[in-house]
């Protein structure tokens, strides 16, 4: 059950940021936004030292053994701390939610940490809506802007209304509605190395539902599908950026 919201007679709040590798190593900004918009909320944010992948990517090309080394790494550093876990990535969040289980089901000691580090492991806006209590985190914005939803976040935890009540609540943005915004935009992670064209003509389409749009922010939740959307933009010319939804929460009202 979710836990209920803070209140100034509750103490801090600790949490654990798992930062994932995209993150780590090609949008530091989002890291450091989502634990500016934690600490505003009274939340203690530690990053265990030692991340490494969460295995996804193993997992899905069928090299389960590299991947259950990855997990029991993971699982490992997140059990020296009983704290919650915080992931801004849905597809990292559901690796650790879902698939760790099947991959160390043959596991007992492991199997345990699978289902002991789930039940205390959320994605970034689920943390702030349905454990914090949180829809408006103080931001203030500009321009127009629309949002797509991440597909493992959306169709692997369900998460939909967390990250549209947050957007909701930015101030001085005008929101943009986008056509298929629930539609996958072609990355898939593998998929878009494996099956490159079907993958390019699926950001094509992404890309003109965008431009329709009128937006010049794109708001997502993962920087992966960020990241494939962000390239295909660049390579047409567009002048539309980005951004994972924690850096949007993290420019502060004035």
């Amino acid at each position: 059950m979710p836990e209920p919201p803070l209140d100034d007679a509750r103490p801090t709040r600790s949490v654990q940021l798992l930062v994932t590798c995209l993150i780590d190593h090609f949008f530091p900004q989002t890291g450091f936004a989502a634990v500016e918009v934690l600490e505003r909320q009274g939340v203690s944010v530690t990053c265990p030292a030692g991340q490494t992948c969460c295995g996804q990517p193993a997992f899905n090309a069928g090299c389960w053994n590299d991947a259950r080394a990855m997990a029991r790494h993971t699982l490992d550093l997140l059990s020296l701390n009983e704290a919650p876990v915080v992931v801004p990535s849905g597809s990292c969040a559901d690796m650790l939610l879902h698939q760790y289980k099947t991959l160390l089901a043959d596991e007992p000691a492991y199997a345990k940490k699978a289902h002991a580090t789930a039940s205390r492991t959320y994605e970034f806006t689920q943390f702030l809506v349905d454990v914090l209590g949180v829809t408006d985190a103080g931001a203030r914005g500009a321009g127009r802007v629309t949002y797509h939803a991440c597909c493992h976040g959306l169709r692997g935890l369900g998460v939909d209304r967390q990250p549209r009540a947050l957007l909701e609540h930015v101030q001085g943005i005008e929101r943009c509605p986008l056509r298929d915004a629930d539609v996958c935009c072609g990355f898939g992670g593998l998929f878009a190395v494996k099956m490159a064209d079907i993958s390019g003509a699926m950001l094509a389409t992404k890309l003109d539902a965008i431009e329709e749009s009128g937006a010049d922010t794109v708001v997502v939740t993962d920087v992966s599908c960020g990241m494939h959307m962000q390239g295909g933009l660049q390579r047409r010319g567009s002048s539309v950026r980005v951004r994972h939804l924690a850096e949007v929460l993290a420019d502060r009202r004035e």
